[in-house]
C-alpha cells in the first residue's frame, strides 16, 4: 500500500551531523504515523523516533532525546531524521516505517518498512 525509500546514511565521525530521509509512495501517506527505527550489528531492532500523522506531536527514544529530530512533509510525502552529535553506538541500519492506524507512540503496528540506510559513526 506505500513504498518507503530510505537515502542519507553514510561515514561519519563522531560528533558530526547527518540527515536521512525517506520518500513514501501514495496518496495516503498523510493517513500514517511514521517512525524511524533502527538495528545494530548483533541487536535487536530499536525504535528511533515517531511522529503524528499531522507532523505536531514526535516521540523519542531516551538514547537519542535531544539529539535527533524527527520531521515530515505531507505534501512531499517525506520523513526526515536529522541526527546531531552522532555517537559510535548510533552505527546502525536505519529504517523508515509506517503505521496505518493506532498511536505514533506506540512501537507496535508499525506495518510497511523500507530496506534501510547504513549509518556508521567512527570514533
Amino acid at each position: 500500500q506505500v513504498q518507503l525509500v530510505e537515502s542519507g546514511g553514510g561515514l561519519v565521525q563522531a560528533g558530526d551531523s547527518l540527515r536521512l530521509s525517506c520518500a513514501a509512495s501514495g496518496r495516503t501517506f498523510s493517513s500514517y504515523a511514521m517512525g524511524w527505527f533502527r538495528q545494530a550489528p548483533g541487536k535487536e531492532r530499536e525504535f528511533v523516533a515517531g511522529i503524528s500523522r499531522s507532523g505536531i506531536s514526535t516521540d523519542y527514544a531516551n538514547s537519542v532525546k535531544g539529539r535527533f529530530t524527527i520531521s515530515r512533509d505531507n505534501a512531499k510525502n517525506t520523513v526526515s531524521l536529522q541526527m546531531n552529535s552522532l555517537r559510535p553506538e548510533d552505527t546502525a541500519v536505519y529504517y523508515c516505517a509506517a503505521k496505518p492506524s493506532g498511536s505514533y507512540a506506540e512501537r507496535s503496528g508499525y506495518d510497511y518498512w523500507g530496506q534501510g540506510t547504513q549509518v556508521t559513526v567512527s570514533s
